[in-house]
């Protein structure tokens, strides 16, 4: 079901399978926000999982952008904005407790959230540990400060060896801070979320997801 949070950006939100679940889950999509490719997914989760599930536009006013528009404007990103959609999606679902995962730019914001305290899980796909330097701006902070603002053991960060986008020395700093690294060696940025991308490994993709389900239920 498609929503408008308090903020007026997009939204999709999607009940568990029993109706009664007392966990809900936060998704922050990739850069091209809101698609099918999302839409699909809560709807997967909150059936397999059996968990409350909403997922937002990260470009609200700018769904027609093209990725090189979105990679072009991502300096004019506000964590304040980003982070409080996260928030707002979490309060919408009613869940007693709120898990966040994110792909991509989406990850990079999962591991922003940590610093608000309102997650009790976080998984991080292929999230960036560092802004990358065409992103940053003032409205714009750093993932590791974030992360020392809350509870970093809290956070499962599923990476790729062979990613540009979190290399090796970013993600043993991701490590020093008490984060869960799942590598996965070979592969490259992008290889559970979308089938549709050359990255794409399925093995690797059911695996990564069975670690991340353990990880936001607490199967683990």
């Amino acid at each position: 079901m498609q929503i408008i949070l308090p903020s007026g950006t997009n939204a999709v939100i999607e009940k568990s399978i029993s109706k009664q679940s007392e966990l809900g889950l936060v998704v922050i999509p990739d850069i091209m926000g809101l698609r099918p490719l999302f839409y699909d997914m809560v709807k997967h989760l909150a059936s397999e999982w059996d968990v409350n599930v909403c997922s937002f536009e990260l470009y609200p006013g700018l769904e027609h952008f093209n990725v090189e528009e979105r990679l072009g404007a991502a300096s004019g990103l506000e964590d304040i904005r980003v982070i409080g959609d996260a928030i707002e999606a979490a309060d919408a679902i009613q869940s007693d407790q709120v898990a966040i995962l994110g792909f991509c730019m989406g990850g990079m914001y999962t591991l922003k959230t940590v610093s608000s305290q309102r997650f009790s899980k976080h998984c991080s796909f292929y999230g960036m540990v560092r802004v990358p330097e065409a992103w940053k701006s003032e409205s714009q902070s750093e993932p590791i400060s974030c992360l020392q603002k809350g509870d970093a053991d809290s956070v499962l960060a599923i990476v790729g060896s062979e990613d540009n986008w979190t290399p090796k020395e970013d993600v043993d700093l991701l490590q020093s801070t008490g984060v869960t690294v799942a590598s996965y060696e070979g592969a490259d940025h992008g290889f559970v979320h979308d089938p549709s991308r050359p990255a794409h490994r399925p093995l690797d993709a059911k695996d990564a997801w069975i670690k991340a389900k353990n990880w936001i239920l607490g199967d683990s």
